[in-house]
C-alpha cells in the first residue's frame, strides 16, 4: 500500500501530506514530524517508521508538512502555527472517516504538537483516542491546559537521547497527576538509530 501525496488547506496555505487509506480501517492516526528548523519534516525515519507501525496495524494514516517544510506554504513558527497545521490536517483526517477513532502521533517537538493539539481537541469536544509522544519535546508544554484528560497516553523516551534531556521527560512524567505509561529505551539516542524495530514493538501492542 502506498501513500498518496495531497495538499490540504492550511492556515497559512496549502500543507504538503501522505495520506494512506487502508481499506476497513480500525482507526486514524495523524503523525506530527520534528523540528523543521534542524531539518524535520514528514519524511524523517523515526515517522516513517511510526507510519508503518501504524499501517500494518490497520490504521489510516496521514503525515504531513508544518508551514515553510518541504511545499508547505508559509513560515515556521515554532509553536502555535504549527498546532494550528496539525489542526488542519485532523480535521481534514476526520473529514475522510468521520466514525473512525483518532489517534495523534508525534516526534521530538512534532511531541509537543501532538499533545497540544489532543489538548486542544478535547477542549473542543473531539475525542482522541490515544496519544504517543516519542522523545517529545516537553519543555514546551508549560500550560496544563495543553494535555487532554481523556486520551490514554504512552510516552517513549530514549535513554541515551542527545536532543532531548532524558531527566526532564522523566520528571516531567513524573508531575504528571494523571494514568499515562513512561517507556524508557535503553542504549538508544534521539533518532533511534539501531532500534527502529525496537519503536514498532512498543507502538503496536499498545493500538
Amino acid at each position: 500500500m502506498r501513500e498518496t501525496p495531497l495538499f490540504l488547506d492550511g492556515p497559512s496555505g496549502p500543507l504538503e501530506a501522505l495520506y494512506l487509506d487502508v481499506p476497513d480501517a480500525r482507526g486514524v492516526v495523524l503523525i506530527c514530524h520534528p523540528n523543521p528548523v534542524q531539518g524535520g519534516t514528514m519524511l524523517n525515519k523515526v515517522v516513517s517508521t511510526l507510519q508503518r507501525a501504524v499501517r500494518d496495524m490497520g490504521f489510516s494514516t496521514l503525515r504531513f508538512n508544518y508551514r515553510g517544510t518541504g511545499a508547505s506554504a508559509g513560515s515556521h513558527d515554532m509553536g502555535t502555527g504549527e498546532v494550528d497545521d496539525a489542526e488542519a490536517a485532523a480535521s481534514w483526517l476526520r473529514a475522510q472517516h468521520p466514525q473512525l477513532p483518532l489517534t495523534l502521533c508525534g516526534f521530538s517537538f512534532g511531541g509537543f504538537v501532538a499533545a497540544a493539539l489532543a489538548g486542544r481537541l478535547e477542549n473542543q469536544g473531539v475525542a482522541v483516542d490515544k496519544l504517543f509522544m516519542v522523545a517529545p519535546a516537553v519543555q514546551r508544554l508549560q500550560a496544563p491546559e495543553h494535555l487532554p484528560e481523556q486520551v490514554t497516553l504512552t510516552v517513549i523516551q530514549p535513554e541515551q537521547d542527545e536532543v532531548i534531556d532524558p531527566e526532564v521527560v522523566y520528571a516531567w512524567s513524573a508531575a504528571l497527576q494523571r494514568p499515562h505509561e513512561l517507556l524508557k529505551v535503553a542504549e538508544c539516542g534521539h533518532f533511534f538509530h539501531g532500534k527502529l524495530p525496537e519503536l514498532k514493538d512498543l507502538v503496536q501492542p499498545r493500538l
